[in-house]
């Protein structure tokens, strides 16, 4: 699919346990609780395990869609080039824009929090300060400013950091479970029915929760948008996808859990802003709120940068496939990161963050960004398993393996986020569906400028799994006859 090949990223930067802790990172634990629980609660109430727990299924299937797909063709465009490859090159720009509109959104969704949290340590969460949206804004372009000069810097630079961040992160929270797990005060006793169905509302109050738990878990898939920079891509792209979601999922489920047995309805809206803040002042009164402020703005920061990493890779492969500017395609020749993308990316995600602050307060913000973002989410991430259905097809019924993890799970991964896109719009804000739909809409008027101009370089070459690349580089073809490494290299890992 690369249609114009020129100087590219830079190979075999990252490793397996690099690539797992960017997966764990773009899904960013303690930001999706601290910021997106009291979204989930009012959404569903006491249900919000449930959603966690049965998004998680099919959302597994996506994950398997993509390291089935991503060991056919390791690509920084992920589902980009593989929607295009084996649905429509329409399709395929439709899935790029979605991610690439999804994460500018988040320059906001994740800035202004980032900015509010720095402000909360310093003057306290009920300090006038913290309350101030445009001082937040302010300190919060200051946070992704830096991120930008991160990411711009390479993948070992970016990876550094997020070792960093996230570790001090992951601490902070696993503490803060052990807390949880010994503290005795309750404001409800835990109940099993909230894993099950009978809190939800109907069939479109469970959709509308699951949108947002969809939300929980997006990043994981920055594993396969920094494929061409990762070590032996084609197995460790998926398998650091897979860890990934299963560390988040368990994160989630346990404060979740903890946050309806420990805080009242009170202190639930009381702390929307926070909800890790309000948990951590009645687990540890007096310093656990302010660590796990501190744990949500390192959350914070880190998924600025691995959401920079998703939306500049992206466009890199769209502008190296001719079907956004070409120079998006550019790589900085000392640095070997798209610096074009990068700095595009820097400079809108600055101007949509300053004209966030006429739409309201921090809180009302992130809400409509956050089903706004779960929207396009639940585009991309359904076409991706469709892709992988269309990919695998002559091989599905080769064994049970390849039938659950390349054909049936994907699908029905797929068929879900569909189903959740439609079911949740009646119940979404007028706002979030604008912010949602509309955002998808303005991607046509590139997509048919771009292809008008240049349609000329975008001819992608089917993707089929009948015809794959070996470990070695060589060429197999199913159709003549299956190797035994062919069918390993088809069905390791999934």
């Amino acid at each position: 699919m690369r249609s114009n090949p020129g100087r590219g990223l830079q190979p075999n930067v990252l490793g397996t346990f690099d690539t797992v802790v960017m997966a764990v990172a773009g899904s960013a634990p303690a930001y999706s609780l601290a910021t997106t629980t009291a979204v989930l609660v009012g959404a569903v109430g006491l249900a919000s395990p449930a959603a966690l727990l049965y998004c998680a299924i099919p959302m597994l299937g996506i994950v398997f869609a993509y390291g089935r797909l991503g060991r056919l063709d390791a690509n920084a465009g992920a589902a980009y080039s593989w929607v295009a490859r084996t649905l429509h090159p329409f399709l395929g720009f439709l899935s790029g824009w979605a991610l690439v509109i999804s994460t500018t959104i988040f320059m906001v969704a994740g800035s202004l929090p980032a900015g509010a949290m720095t402000l909360a340590l310093l003057d306290g969460p009920d300090g006038p300060l913290t309350g101030d949206t445009r001082l937040a804004t302010l300190v919060g372009a200051g946070w992704l400013l830096i991120m930008v000069l991160v990411v711009l810097g390479g993948a070992r630079i970016t990876v550094r950091a997020q070792l960093l961040l996230s570790g001090a992160e992951m601490g902070l929270l696993l503490i803060f479970i052990v807390v949880a797990i010994a503290h005795e005060g309750s404001a409800r006793p835990f109940d099993w029915s909230w894993l099950g169905f009978a809190h939800f509302h109907g069939a479109s109050g469970f959709a509308s929760g699951a949108l947002v738990a969809a939300f929980y878990y997006w990043g994981w898939d920055i594993t396969s948008n920094l494929s061409e920079e990762t070590r032996n891509s084609r197995r460790t792209a998926g398998l650091a996808a897979l860890i990934g979601i299963g560390v988040v999922f368990l994160l989630f489920e346990a404060f979740t859990i903890a946050v309806n047995i420990i805080l009242s309805d009170e202190q639930l809206a009381a702390g929307s802003a926070n909800v890790l803040g309000a948990l951590g002042e009645v687990l540890w009164p007096g310093i656990g709120g302010k660590l796990l402020i501190v744990a949500v703005m390192l959350s914070t920061v880190a998924t600025l940068e691995t959401t920079l990493i998703q939306v500049t890779r992206s466009l890199f492969a769209m502008g190296r496939d001719r079907t956004l500017p070409a120079a998006f395609g550019k790589v900085h020749r000392r640095l070997n990161t798209p610096w074009v993308a990068i700095t595009v990316t820097g400079v809108v995600g600055l101007g949509m963050l300053a004209a966030a602050t006429a739409i309201g307060s921090v809180t009302e913000i992130v809400a409509d960004s956050v089903t706004a973002i779960s929207l396009q989410i639940s585009v991309y991430f359904g076409l991706a398993g469709l892709a992988a259905v269309v990919a695998y097809r002559k091989v599905l019924l080769r064994s049970l393996r390849d039938f659950v993890f390349a054909g049936l799970w994907p699908l029905g991964g797929a068929l879900f986020m569909f189903w959740i896109f439609f079911e949740s719009l009646s119940e979404l804000s007028r706002t979030a569906i604008v912010i949602g739909i509309g955002g998808l809409a303005v991607g046509l008027i590139p997509m048919f400028w771009y292809w008008r101009k240049g349609s000329s370089y975008y001819c992608p070459a089917k993707l089929d799994a009948t015809r794959i690349v070996a470990d070695d580089g060589a060429y197999a073809d199913t159709a003549l006859g299956r190797s035994e490494r062919t069918d390993e290299a088809l069905s390791t890992d999934f």
